[in-house]
């Protein structure tokens, strides 16, 4: 009998200690909310909530060919998300959500036991309103003044909207892994599709992802995605949203994506050249969330073939300065071969290359994976290493291919082996521009704004920034002075040997020949189709080179231009983009039109913020143009540049070379684009004995040219023509060729020489 009173004053002891603890918890949370009513966030903001959506480029024609915005998001309706995806993230997350009133304090209850046990150590009980709330209103700092109130705010949440409007704003907030914020963007980012088209399984990875968007999506780690997955279906059999056995069929099916986690940008100089500018004028924020839409003038279908013309020839040029072993190993980065391979999740598309991990060397065959796919490399396909296979890689080298054949159903493909491009490697930048507007139509500032291998890149744009010795692309610049000063085109000059002195105490400038030879008598025309040294030095003496440097300034060269002899021959540098603008004038009858990048400016609402029209400059004469213009079409009919003409298209340019072939340049143009190639090293060294502009740049020029011509075929009814005003005319001189003159300048003069 003691014994039970002993125990009875026990158990009123323990419960009054319980009943003291409980206050004394209690009166804390009291504290610690009130103190958080005055300080919770309005929720009223929600009336007027609108998502950060995404910043979309525009090209020429009308399509998306960028976004700059950090997160992309697509908002979607209620009835946008299907039943099968709303029951997927229902069951996987929040299986009350639509009888609770914003808060789950039976989970909140399960979880406090299942921490104090050591059951569980993290998350658990928020409910999706919950999550909502903290994803609007609050950080995910773990402190229980933040989960105070939290709950507060999902409580009010659920007393102004209804299920549905705080379901649709959660699955258009959630952040889903790969940039992807939102079920719309998700699903198309890993399925290529509207949410309103997921399967069964497909809605289950979705749902899946929530929990660790970072680490569970299935381009970062299919082995926990699929888990998840499976997790997440069989919790829909639970609810009775599906059956059991369909739960088990799903479970066994593959997750097959889109096949790319990151889809490559079509043009990330150009883009970024945007970003700045945009960022600088409205701010970060208007940028990444505004959902701004920028028109410009790029031309996807021509960027995309300049892209590859570059890529194909950097990487030849690359090739043949040796062979570089695979820099990044798998087994360094603490992964499994097989979770790292899974992870590339790249769609080997024939003739493109892929970055994939080598999974074994037997004998003189390399066998690699990307994503799902395994790929066979023969010794064909590495036999420009000059090595051996074991020699070349080994297994968990991280090695680029170029794809020659896929075969889908099996899942595999055959490879050549190729070592991707280096931002220490050669270089290159590629600009187009539309003579008549002066609109940006290409941009190609570098061969890897972010190398896949390395995971290393050059931001540097080389097409706006880098100056370069410009060579012989200078030259027209002379030619254009001696035109509009009253010569001809078929005006004669001595090619032959001739000293100059630069000044006191200074040693003989004795300029020469590429081909280090002399032809005596040609006329202007010969001397600047076949980019003649010498006779181009000549002229610059007779008109000296003050009288030369202000034609090149009418023609928008901003860079330093020094007044000497030897920058008739490419003594001086300029950018890309100067050089490309400044022969765009030629075609348009001396009008130079101002580069322009961004044309339109529009907000979410579709207000215009900014607009930019052609802006012209006066730079040339039209007859001073037009007369150029046909010595430019001479540099393809029969000059440096005549390797492009069985284009069968007006066209006209200019090769460029400097000393120690450092620099490789082409630029021409037709009636309507001009398209400007710089090939090189970022460090002045040589490319390679005779790599001159007509070996290396005008491959790539007459790639992209080739491309046009045959779309402006389809388009135009009959070939164009370069314009001519009415005051330049042909004349056919005595040896029968026919030259162009303007109007009053009279064939047949004397050999120019200075005395």
């Amino acid at each position: 009998m003691a014994m039970v009173r002993r125990a009875a004053r026990l158990v009123r002891s323990f419960g009054l200690l319980v009943l003291f603890l409980a206050a004394a918890l209690f009166g804390t949370a009291s504290g610690v909310i009130f103190a958080s009513i005055d300080d919770l966030p309005q929720i009223a903001a929600l009336e007027s909530y609108n998502p950060g959506t995404t910043t979309r480029v525009l090209g020429s024609d009308g399509s998306v060919i960028e976004v700059l915005s950090n997160e992309r998001r697509q908002i979607i309706s209620y009835d946008q998300i299907p039943p099968v995806l709303r029951n997927a993230i229902i069951s996987a997350e929040d299986d009350e959500f639509f009888t609770h009133g914003g808060v789950s304090f039976k989970r909140i209850g399960a979880t406090v036991v299942k921490r104090s046990i050591g059951m569980q150590k993290s998350g658990g009980a928020s409910t999706l309103t919950q999550m909502l709330a903290r994803g609007l209103f609050l950080t995910n700092d773990p402190t229980i003044e933040r989960k105070i109130k939290e709950i507060l705010l999902a409580l009010q949440i659920e007393k102004a909207y209804t299920k549905e409007q705080i379901f649709t704003m959660f699955c258009n907030k959630i952040f889903l892994g790969q940039g992807a914020n939102g079920v719309e963007e998700a699903s198309q980012t890993y399925f290529g599709k509207h949410a309103r088209e997921l399967t069964l399984d497909e809605a289950a990875v979705i749902a899946g992802i929530i929990q660790s968007p970072s680490r569970q999506n299935p381009f970062k780690d299919l082995t926990l995605t699929k888990r998840r997955r499976d997790y997440t279906l069989g919790r829909m059999a639970t609810e009775r949203y599906i059956t059991a056995a369909e739960a088990d069929a799903a479970k066994k099916r593959p997750i097959v994506t889109v096949g790319q986690s990151v889809a490559p940008s079509l043009a990330p100089y150009f883009k970024e050249t945007l970003r700045i500018y945009l960022e600088d004028r409205y701010g970060a924020t208007a940028v990444s969330e505004g959902g701004l839409v920028i028109q410009t003038g790029l031309d996807a279908k021509l960027q995309r073939v300049a892209n590859a013309a570059l890529d194909e020839e950097l990487r030849r040029l690359d090739k043949l300065r040796g062979y570089r072993r695979p820099p990044v190993y798998v087994e360094k980065s603490g992964r499994s071969l097989e979770t790292y391979a899974a992870s590339l999740n790249r769609e080997p598309v024939e003739n493109e290359y892929v970055p994939s991990v080598v999974t074994s060397v037997a004998g003189k065959v390399v066998l690699v994976q990307t994503g799902r796919w395994k790929g066979t490399i023969d010794a064909a396909g590495y036999e420009w290493t000059k090595l051996r296979a074991d020699d070349v890689v080994r297994r968990g080298s991280m090695v680029e291919v170029k794809v020659l054949k896929t075969d889908a159903k099996a899942g595999t493909f055959t490879a050549k082996l190729d070592q991707g491009l280096v931002p220490t490697g050669v270089q290159g930048a590629v600009l187009a521009i539309d003579n008549h507007t002066g609109q940006i139509l290409v941009m190609i500032g570098g061969s890897s704004f972010y190398d896949t291998i390395s995971s290393k890149g050059s931001q540097f744009n080389r097409a706006l920034q880098a100056r370069r010795q410009v060579g012989s692309l200078f030259k027209p610049f002379v030619f254009t002075a001696a035109i509009d000063k009253g010569m001809t085109a078929a005006d004669i000059i001595i090619d032959e040997p001739k000293d100059y002195l630069p000044g006191p105490n200074q040693p003989l400038y004795s300029p020469k020949n590429y081909e280090n030879d002399y032809e005596g008598p040609m006329t202007l025309r010969h001397v600047l189709a076949h980019s003649r040294n010498v006779p181009t030095v000549k002229l610059m003496d007779i008109l000296t080179p003050e009288a030369v440097v202000p034609y090149a300034r009418a023609l928008g060269i901003q860079s330093p231009i020094p007044a000497f002899l030897s920058t008739a021959i490419g003594a001086a540098e300029g950018t890309l983009l100067e050089m490309t603008s400044a022969y765009s004038a030629y075609p348009n009858q001396g009008v130079r039109m101002e580069p322009i990048t961004i044309v339109k400016v529009m907000d979410r609402e579709g207000n215009v913020l900014e607009e930019n029209y052609p802006e012209p400059h006066e730079a040339l004469k039209a007859d001073t143009a037009a007369i150029l213009t046909s010595m430019f079409e001479s540099v393809v009919k029969g000059g440096t540049a005549s390797s492009v003409l069985d284009l069968n298209w007006p066209l006209g340019g200019k090769t460029g070379t400097t000393d120690d072939f450092t620099d490789a340049w082409f630029v021409g143009f037709d009636p309507d684009i001009t398209v400007g190639v710089w090939i090189g090293l970022d460090q002045k060294k040589t490319l390679g004995d005779k790599m001159a502009g007509a070996q290396v740049a005008l491959p790539v020029w007459k790639t992209i040219m080739k491309s046009w011509i045959e779309r402006r075929r389809a388009e135009l009814p009959e070939k164009p023509s370069f314009p001519r005003p009415s005051n330049v005319v042909d004349y056919v001189m005595p040896d029968g060729k026919t030259e162009v003159f303007i109007a009053g300048t009279a064939p047949g003069k004397p050999v120019i020489e200075k005395h």
